[in-house]
C-alpha cells in the first residue's frame, strides 16, 4: 500500500497500524531528517519504505510515479493535509497567504496526488482520502474554524467529482473522517486519542475492499452526511 503524508500524526499510525497487521507499505514524508516515519522505517526496514514527496509540488509527483512505475498498489490512501491558525470569521481572522497555502495542500495538492498517483492502484483497489467530519455541509451547526472546514468541504466535492469520472469502475474511492484526534494538527483538547481513532478506521478502509463506488464514512464505518 502506498500512504502519502505520513510524517507524523495520522498518517503516521496508519503505516504503523498497518504494519503491525503485517502489510508492507511505501510511506511519504514532505522533507528529509529526523521523522517518527524514519524511526519507523528503521525498526520495520522490511515492511516500511520511505519516500519523499510534497503534494504542492506537481514536480515531486510525477517523480514518485516515475520511481515506482511497474508496482502496484492495493490501496492508495493520501492523509496530506493541513491546519494554520485556528478561524472564526474569515473575513476577519485569516490572513490571505494562510487561506491560500490551505487550499493549495488539502485540496489542490491533495487532488493532483490522487490523479497522479491512481494509474499505481489494482483495478480493484482502494483510493482513499482524509477528509473530516469537519467537511460535512449538513453537519456544521457550530461554525468555527472555517477555512478548514471549507477546504474539507471543498475536497469532498473534488473526490466526488474525481468518483463519477470513475463510474462503473472496480474500485473503492473513500472519504474518511476519522474524528478528532489529539496529535499536533488536532491539538491537546481533542476528544480523541490516536489509538481509539485509527485502528477501527483501518477496520473500515480494509471492510470496503471490492465495494465499488464513494462513500464518505466515519471511523466506524457509518455514512457521514455531506
Amino acid at each position: 500500500m502506498l500512504v502519502v503524508g505520513a510524517t507524523r500524526g495520522l498518517g503516521l499510525a496508519v503505516v504503523e497500524e498497518y504494519v503491525g497487521r503485517g502489510a508492507h507499505v511505501v510511506a511519504t514524508e514532505r522533507s528529509d531528517g529526523p521523522s517518527g516515519l524514519r524511526t519507523l522505517a528503521e525498526r520495520h526496514r522490511e515492511a516500511v519504505e520511505v519516500e519523499r514527496l510534497d503534494v504542492t509540488r506537481p514536480e515531486q509527483v510525477a517523480a514518485l510515479r516515475e520511481r515506482l512505475r511497474g508496482r502496484t498498489f492495493d490501496l492508495l490512501l493520501v492523509v496530506a493535509g493541513i491546519s494554520l491558525a485556528p478561524q472564526e470569521a474569515v473575513g476577519v481572522d485569516i490572513a490571505t497567504d494562510d487561506f491560500t497555502r490551505m487550499m493549495e495542500t488539502n485540496v489542490l495538492g491533495v487532488m493532483r496526488t490522487v490523479e497522479g498517483l491512481d494509474g499505481l492502484v489494482a483495478a480493484d483497489g482502494t483510493v482513499a482520502v482524509m477528509s473530516s467530519g469537519q467537511g460535512s455541509v449538513a453537519n456544521n451547526t457550530s461554525g468555527g474554524f472555517e477555512v478548514y472546514r471549507a477546504t474539507k468541504a471543498a475536497l469532498n466535492q473534488m473526490v466526488r467529482s474525481y468518483a463519477v469520472r470513475q463510474a462503473g469502475g472496480s474500485r473503492s474511492i473513500l472519504l474518511l473522517a476519522p474524528g478528532w484526534v489529539r496529535t499536533d494538527m488536532g491539538g491537546s483538547g481533542a476528544t480523541l486519542e490516536v489509538s481509539e481513532s485509527i485502528p477501527p478506521l483501518v477496520d473500515t478502509i480494509e471492510a470496503q475492499r471490492g465495494r465499488p463506488g464513494l462513500r464518505f464514512l466515519d471511523r466506524h464505518g457509518d455514512d457521514v452526511p455531506w
